[in-house]
């Protein structure tokens, strides 16, 4: 009589759960419309037939026509070469404030978090310090005398690193504990190496987030100072600068206005559609709760 062996049921294989997308819808839709924006902004100055300077004296202050797609200006200048011009200084603005303040409040945040102690104190007293400081009064001061945007970029990155270097200040203090940390501390690394090889690269996707979100921050901040008279001045234009130099004709002359003011919306609203989403992504509490 032969034994009867039981039946051993085959094993299933569970599929691994899918990986999120980097994106979400509007995410993606974000991404679009600023990579579109930017890519006009670099090609469109280029394909269109007239320059900054140019000066066309029969149409002033003219409608949108075939010569004009986007109208004239009181001085017969091209909106559209002027609107182009704009959009790409205000978002080279935004993206080169953006990456130097993120690059300070990583750099202070991660020092503050690792070391704690008197290094901790002195750096956050400088951040709250200047966080109490008018920023926009100084900012405003200080660059009335300039004539060069980049004076105007420093500024502007002076006074935005201080809430997201007490963000990284926080992540790091988590860091300082991780086992990759203790392992490099046992092996006798330098702590400022180990802040730059290990703490701050493991910061890296709030630091992208909030690098996101502080571009259209600065393109904001610098559109409120030009509508003032501050920040970019001729020859040089900005999106800003256009729309302060169209409010007084916006009502019987849109195209002055309008087309500037649009843009700057398209383009905040962009950046903003891919930074809430890049934040969803990258914070663990965020993506729990979705």
């Amino acid at each position: 009589m032969s034994a009867t062996l039981p039946d051993i049921a085959t094993p299933v294989e569970t599929p691994p759960p899918p990986r999120p997308r980097m994106f979400s819808a509007t995410g993606i839709a974000g991404l679009a419309l600023l990579s579109f924006l930017a890519a006009l902004a670099v090609l469109g100055p280029i394909l269109v037939p007239w320059t900054a300077a140019d000066r066309d004296f029969e149409a002033f202050l003219a409608p949108p026509s075939a010569n004009h797609p986007f109208g004239t200006t009181p001085s017969g200048g091209d909106v559209l070469v002027l609107t182009l011009l704009g959009l790409r200084r205000s978002l080279l603005i935004g993206v080169v404030v953006a990456v130097v303040a993120t690059t300070v409040a990583a750099l202070v945040g991660a020092f503050a978090g690792y070391f704690l102690g008197w290094v901790d104190r002195t750096l956050m007293w400088v951040a709250d310090l200047l966080l109490v400081i008018p920023a926009f009064l100084v900012v405003a001061v200080v660059s009335s005398g300039q004539d060069d945007w980049i004076a105007l970029v420093v500024l502007l990155a002076a006074f935005m690193w201080m809430v997201t270097a007490k963000a990284v200040r926080g992540a790091a203090i988590v860091a300082r504990d991780r086992e990759y940390v203790k392992a490099a501390r046992f092996m006798g690394v330098p702590p400022h190496r180990i802040v730059l090889r290990h703490v701050v690269p493991n910061l890296a996707s709030l630091l992208v987030a909030d690098a996101t979100v502080n571009v259209s921050a600065a393109i904001l901040a610098e559109t409120s100072l030009a509508y003032f008279g501050f920040g970019v001045v001729p020859p040089d234009v900005s999106l800003g600068s256009l729309i302060a130099d169209g409010a007084p004709t916006a009502l019987y002359a849109p195209w002055t206005f309008w087309w500037a003011a649009g843009l700057l919306i398209a383009l905040i609203v962009a950046v903003n559609l891919v930074g809430d989403d890049l934040r969803d992504r990258f914070d663990p509490s965020l993506r729990a709760c979705a």
